[in-house]
Parts: structure tokens; sequence; C-alpha cells
């Protein structure tokens, strides 16, 4: 089985076109993709978790 592929985010932000804080601000209101924390803190975002949050955004705009 293929590993799916694992977005840093700075690249996440980028395709969302958002700052780090307003990334931030959006999680802590429990909204966003979900994150995956790496054993030397950094932090990564499945592509496929991410297009499922960006699915349900558009699902629930419509």
């Amino acid at each position: 089985m293929a590993r799916q592929p694992m977005l840093k985010l700075p690249e996440v932000l980028a395709e969302l076109d958002m700052s780090r804080a307003a990334f931030y601000r959006m999680r802590a209101r429990g909204n966003g993709p979900r994150l995956l924390k790496l054993p030397n803190g950094q932090l990564r975002v499945r592509r496929s978790d991410l297009d499922a949050w960006l699915s349900r955004c558009e699902e629930a705009a419509a």
C-alpha cells in the first residue's frame, strides 16, 4: 500500500492562500483539516484530509 502524500504546513497555507495566524485561529475554533505532528515536532497534513475538508467546506457553502 502506497503512502498518502503529506503536505508541510507552508504548502497548505499557500494552497489555501491563508496566513499562519489565520489558520491557527480557524483551528482554535475547531475548524480546519486534521494535523499530524511528527516526532520532530513538524506538522503535516495528509492530502486526502485536506481535500476532504475542502469538500465539506464547499458543501456547507452551497
